[in-house]
């Protein structure tokens, strides 16, 4: 078809003007061929792929019919998620910006119901939903539709496969019989026919030709690799394409969770966006992904409907869709605005028979690819390194070094040896401060670095790629240096209070003090510690002396054997419950890890936890009782030092 200026469509000035604000000039075929039809007042059914303009295609005929002199709701537009309704409500006020007098409003779960009612008293014209929501307000009487002029169905399709056709229903029979019915979906399956059939009046049917139904601006390809070994294929491709933004699909809740582990773990900054997700959780991951404030969003396919983000670069099919429509919803979140983009599927086994189907549904031909092997990624990324360094010394808008460079020439190096040292420290090495001592350590804390790929270890027999955690796990968990240097006195708790030297401990006695009753309720207060029970740093019976043994407090790890004052000092509080959680001092987690992911995580004040009991391999920790079971349900999607966390009442 020919394509249209915006400027030839009927628009107003005001909303060309809003069109010239946002850079855009030619419409997009959809949008040539909706707004007009849409502008003379008849039904609409719009069939295209996401990412082809069609909010705007429906949006600025909306604008146009608002009479700004009344105050009620004329336009009503349901979206299948919460995400989509808020990427369309910014589209309308952008496009409404200036038209004075239009106001529209977002309507959705998880939202607070008292900035809606604000919203709907004050006169909001355009109204953006989710079905629930909308019909909820429906039946509190704060959302009134007998003024409707339009009523749009924004990816119809989803709307349907969530189960919302009896809420879309109910919704559309509370209309006016005389509005303007707008369809606008990717696909046209029976359901959507049959809604069409019912609420349309002689609809005019807009599609966009199946051969573009997907974006050819996207490079389609596929690999086939076991499913034990995608999490390093998928490293890979990230570090031979020199990857900085993408969105990673997978089928399950559970597998985004463990996606999102293992890239933090090997050094790749990724979030999740699944459906148990709270909204405000999700609006945090979204607003950090739009400002690159992340490389990766590993997300489910209903969560991540709505996600308008110009700059992906990539969209990885981690797992397979299971219906060849989905995939062309999840290629569409890249390639998008004219942009180039990439679209990368793994494959296993007769997984090779769907993507045989997704090419005959969508007409292209997705490539097969070669898995590169671990030579040809670091050559990579030397050649990118090396044509980073090239372009800066081409565009010469650098600043000079001139000083130092002469400094390290005159100190006896030679500039090859300076070069080659910066180059390392550019790829990540570090540098080296000398010979390490014979038995010391690197220590597990800090920030995990970025695992080379070569340097990954093969995933072990249950198909899981071992983590930079999981191989920290391994390390000794105390200090390995010469029993002979170590101080001779007990290893200090957490809270980093030093123990009483041994000259100002009482020595042993048939009864110790300690395990007294009252020096288990009047302790001295002048010592907050306890004692972890590291072989090395116990004082030997010959010398006298007895390591102080006080009952943990909040905040406090006792990692020993059960003492008797151990065992008195377990009673929970009244009030609290006792949670079991499978970590422990051998995964290197301390009691400040603890209490940091409790009130991280439940966002509940501290006075709600209570004393942390660490052992080697779990912990205990007592907490609020009216809190205990939110605390379970959020701690159990929650990670402590890269290990998931599964908590119980003990």
């Amino acid at each position: 078809m020919t394509a249209k200026l915006f400027t030839e469509l009927g628009l107003s000035q005001e909303s060309l003007k809003a069109i010239d604000r946002l850079g855009f000039e030619q419409a997009s075929p959809i949008q040539a061929e909706a707004i007009p039809v849409l502008l003379a007042g008849q039904d609409v059914v719009g069939q295209s792929q996401t990412g082809s303009g069609k909010t705007a295609a429906f949006a600025l005929p909306a604008i146009e019919k608002i009479d700004t002199a009344q105050r009620t709701v004329q336009v009503l537009i349901l979206c299948p998620t919460r995400e989509l309704a808020v990427q369309v409500s910014e589209e309308v006020h952008k496009l409404a910006f200036f038209k004075r007098g239009i106001h529209a409003l977002p309507v959705y779960g998880g939202q607070s119901y008292e900035r809606q009612f604000i919203g709907l008293k004050q006169g909001a014209q355009i109204v953006i939903g989710t079905p629930g929501r909308v019909m909820d307000h429906m039946r509190r009487g704060t959302l009134g539709l007998d003024k409707i002029r339009m009523a749009v169905l924004d990816e119809a399709d989803v709307m349907l496969d969530m189960g919302f056709r009896d809420d879309i229903e109910f919704i559309l029979q509370g209309m006016p019989q005389e509005r303007q019915t707008v369809f606008f979906s990717a696909t046209m399956p029976r359901p959507i026919q049959e809604l069409i059939k019912k609420y349309s009046k002689d609809p005019q049917f807009v599609r966009i030709e199946q051969k573009a139904l997907t974006v050819p601006t996207v490079e389609q390809s596929y690999y086939e690799v076991d499913r034990r070994f995608k999490i390093d294929l998928l490293a890979r491709l990230i570090d031979i394409h020199d990857l900085k933004l993408g969105i990673v699909f997978c089928n399950t809740k559970r597998m985004v969770d463990e996606l999102v582990d293992h890239l933090n773990a090997q050094g790749y900054s990724a979030d999740r966006l699944h459906g148990d997700m709270s909204q405000a959780m999700r609006d945090r991951v979204m607003q950090k992904f739009r400002k690159s404030g992340l490389e990766f969003l590993v997300a489910t396919d209903v969560a991540a409907r709505g996600i308008d983000v110009d700059d992906v670069q990539v969209v990885f099919n981690y797992d397979l869709p299971y219906d060849a429509e989905d995939y062309l919803h999840r290629i569409g979140r890249t390639g998008r605005a004219g942009r180039s983009g990439r679209a990368i599927s793994f494959v296993s086994g007769r997984e090779i028979f769907q993507i045989q189907q997704i090419e005959r549904f969508t007409r292209t031909k997705i490539h097969r690819h070669r898995v590169p092997t671990p030579t040809e990624v670091e050559e990579a990324r030397s050649n990118s390194l090396v044509d980073k360094v090239r372009t800066t010394l081409t565009g010469g808008e650098f600043k000079r070094q001139d000083t130092l460079i002469e400094r390290l020439l005159e100190e006896g190096f030679s500039s090859t040896d300076i070069a080659s040292a910066l180059m390392h420290l550019l790829q990540g090495g570090e540098p080296n401060a000398g010979p390490r001592p014979a038995n010391k350590e690197r220590s597990p804390r800090g920030p995990l670095p970025k695992t080379r790929v070569e340097d990954r270890e093969r995933p072990n027999l249950s198909g899981e790629t071992p983590t930079v955690a999981a191989r920290t796990r391994r390390e000794p968990s105390s200090p390995a240096e010469p029993r002979e240097s170590r101080p001779k006195e007990p290893v200090t708790a957490a809270m980093g209070v030093p123990v009483p030297p041994p000259s100002t401990i009482a020595p042993r006695t048939k009864t110790p003090p300690w395990k007294t009753a009252e020096s288990r309720t009047r302790p001295d207060p002048s010592v907050k510690t306890v004692v972890m029970n590291a072989p090395a740093a116990s004082p030997s019976p010959a010398s006298g002396d007895a390591p102080i043994d006080l009952a943990p407090k909040s905040s406090e790890v006792s990692t020993s054997k059960p003492s008797e004052s151990t065992k008195a000092s377990r009673r929970t509080p009244d009030g609290f419950t006792r949670l079991y959680m499978n970590i422990g001092a051998a995964m290197n987690v301390s009691s400040k890890d603890v209490l940091g992911a409790l009130l991280g995580e439940t966002g509940l004040p501290s006075k709600t936890i209570g004393a942390i009991d660490i052992r080697e391999r779990h912990l205990f920790v007592d907490v609020a009782s009216e809190q205990a079971n939110g605390i379970i349900a959020k701690m159990n999607r929650a990670n402590i030092k890269n290990q998931r966390v599964k908590a119980k009442v003990a």
